[in-house]
């Protein structure tokens, strides 16, 4: 017994130790001193990713009249609207590009669009948030490690009785010599898959709060939509218009997916619950804004936390599709377009990837 629980001891010792190097490694460079958000649609993504950088954006549009409801989720664009940032002239292209004018088709466009996907490069870039699918592996290691340390405990007091019948001389009950790394070995476990998961840095967090203390007396609701995410978003109309539209995102993404099925080769193999996960950001995998885009089947995470859907479509201004292992291909040799072809993969210059994040 006593080897077995030196044994313990060693592997949970060894185990942590190693989880917690891994996860302060896969840390981004920091940011330098003045490391700050530039503008609201960067703040918008720390908050939420291209999700909420497209909510604010319609927020905005939909408040001054530069769009209108034609119907119940239905958009139209008055005459001569103009763009004010790239995530409003995302929202124009892919409405542009929309079959029926559909908002949440047109929020899901958005989201994919290039310039919006590229702000969350330029803030990886400066250290505030973290590449989707960074800390995936260390998610796990200290989920396995959590569920084991669990599990060892009632394991322990089974063998606790073993010894306690087999040897009915004076000892150190079993449980007691290894309840102790084994509580410790679950702290340090769920710390790991926590700090790991995290998508916003230190660095990153101190920025928003500075923006949200910069606009502290701004009630506009594109603003508060900016920094809050759909929850700061007050008005009832607005609300009543894009919160069904946010939850019909995944919707978009099962009928981008069916399109890009129905358009391409029929053979090839393809996850079904994969179309189901609406995109959110797929990361270029040199980290610089050139080879971003939506990804195919590349494990993209859902909205929740990170990149997208693996293998959701990701349509573009133009109303082409790219996604979906089913067969669509993107590519692009700058990440500034995303068109179909009869491939099965997802590709740039840079090599643009997806992945999950947090």
């Amino acid at each position: 017994m006593n080897l077995l629980a030196v044994a313990v001891w060693t592997a949970v010792a060894v185990s942590s130790f190693l989880l917690l190097r891994g996860v302060r490694r896969g840390r981004p460079a920091a940011a330098g001193p003045g490391a700050a958000l530039h503008d609201l649609s960067e703040a918008a993504f720390v908050v939420g990713g291209p999700a909420t950088v497209v909510d604010a954006a319609l927020v905005s549009m939909l408040g001054d009249g530069r769009l209108v409801i034609g119907g119940p989720g239905i958009v139209q664009v008055r005459p001569g609207a103009r763009a004010g940032d790239p995530a409003e002239r995302a929202v124009l292209q892919a409405h542009a590009g929309a079959p029926s004018g559909w908002l949440y088709q047109v929020r899901y466009a958005a989201m994919c669009d290039p310039a919006v996907q590229e702000i969350g490069d330029a803030l990886a870039d400066r250290g505030l948030i973290r590449p989707p699918g960074s800390g995936r592996s260390r998610r796990r290691w200290g989920l396995v490690q959590t569920v084991v340390c669990a599990l060892l405990i009632p394991v322990s007091l089974v063998l606790t009785f073993v010894g306690l019948a087999l040897d009915s001389g004076a000892q150190v009950p079993f449980i007691v010599k290894v309840l102790p790394v084994l509580v410790i070995g679950i702290v340090v476990g769920v710390i790991g898959s926590v700090r790991a998961r995290s998508r916003v840095t230190g660095a990153g967090l101190r920025a928003l709060r500075a923006l949200r203390s910069a606009y502290v007396n701004d009630r506009t609701p594109h603003v508060q939509t900016a920094l809050f995410g759909l929850r700061g978003l007050r008005d009832p109309y607005l609300r009543q218009q894009l919160v069904p539209a946010a939850r019909g995102t995944r919707l978009a993404a099962a009928q981008s997916g069916a399109r890009s099925h129905h358009t391409h080769t029929h053979g090839s193999s393809s996850d079904s619950s994969d179309v189901l996960l609406p995109v959110v950001w797929c990361a270029a995998s040199d980290g610089g804004s050139g080879g971003s885009g939506c990804g195919a089947s590349g494990g993209c995470a859902s909205s929740g936390s990170g990149c997208g859907g693996g293998g959701s479509g990701c349509s573009g201004g133009s109303g082409s599709s790219c996604g979906s292992s089913s067969g669509s291909s993107c590519s692009s040799s700058s990440g500034s377009s995303c068109s179909s072809s009869s491939g099965s993969s997802c590709s740039s210059s840079s090599s643009s990837s997806c992945s999950s994040s947090s």
